[in-house]
C-alpha cells in the first residue's frame, strides 16, 4: 500500500540508491529547512545539456515533493508490451481472463521491480496517490487486475522504477538548470506520441516563460 509511511520509505530509498554523481547533483551540506513550494503535478524536462542514460530527453512527472525530497515518475520510456496476465502472476495475483497485453514504461532507475500505474483520476483505491486532482497514481497489481474486469481507468502507463531526490537536492538541480518544468497536461500525460513528449513539453516550458 502507499500509505504516508511507504513514501517515507520509497524517499529514503532513493537517497541511498541514487549514486552521488546522478543528475550531477551532490547532497547540500546544509538542507533547506524553511519547506519549498511543493512541485508535486509538475513534469520536469529533462535539459537539452542533461546526457545521463536514464534521465537523457526525460520528463518526469512529479508525485510527491516536500522537505523529505521528492518522488517522480518518468513517462516518456516505453519499454515494450507485456501480457498483463505474466504480470499478473509474476506479482501473485490472480490471472484468470487476462488475454491483453499493456505497454510497460521504464520509470525511473530507482528499484525497477517496483511497479506502479499512473492513472487519470477518474480511478482510485483505497490506497490511490491523488497527485493532482487529474493524474492519481496507484499499485500495478490492483489497477492490472480491475482492467481485465473492465473497472480500470480510462488512461494508465504502467511502470516499473522511480525518481527519487534527497531532501534539497531537487531544488539544487533546478537552480543549476538540469531540469525546467511544466504543468502537468493529462494530453502530455497519456495522449502525446512517447517519442514526442520530452520535444513538447520544453516547448510549452519556453511558451510560458
Amino acid at each position: 500500500m502507499l500509505a504516508r509511511k511507504d513514501w517515507r520509505r520509497i524517499l529514503i530509498a532513493a537517497a541511498i540508491f541514487l549514486p552521488a554523481t546522478l543528475l550531477h547533483a551532490a547532497l547540500p551540506t546544509e538542507p533547506d529547512v524553511s519547506g519549498p513550494t511543493s512541485l508535486a503535478g509538475q513534469l520536469l524536462v529533462a535539459s537539452p545539456e542533461l546526457r545521463q542514460p536514464a534521465f537523457d530527453h526525460a520528463v518526469i512527472l512529479l508525485a510527491r515533493h516536500g522537505r523529505e525530497g521528492a518522488f517522480g515518475i518518468v513517462i516518456n520510456r516505453p519499454l515494450g508490451a507485456r501480457p498483463i496476465a505474466e504480470m499478473l502472476a509474476a506479482f501473485g495475483a490472480e490471472a484468470s481472463g487476462a488475454n491483453d497485453s499493456v505497454q510497460v514504461f521504464f520509470g525511473g532507475p530507482v528499484d525497477v521491480t517496483v511497479g506502479f500505474v499512473v492513472h487519470s483520476a477518474d480511478y482510485r483505491r483505497a490506497e490511490t496517490i491523488d497527485i493532482d486532482g487529474r493524474v492519481a497514481l496507484s499499485n500495478v497489481p490492483d489497477v492490472l487486475r480491475d482492467i481485465v474486469l473492465g473497472k480500470g481507468p480510462s488512461k494508465s502507463l504502467v511502470t516499473f522504477g522511480y525518481a527519487g531526490w534527497a531532501p534539497a537536492q531537487l531544488e539544487n538541480e533546478l537552480a543549476r538548470g538540469v531540469w525546467v518544468t511544466v504543468p502537468e497536461d493529462p494530453s502530455l500525460v497519456f495522449d502525446d506520441d512517447r517519442a514526442k513528449v520530452w520535444a513538447d513539453a520544453l516547448a510549452r516550458h519556453k511558451t510560458l516563460r
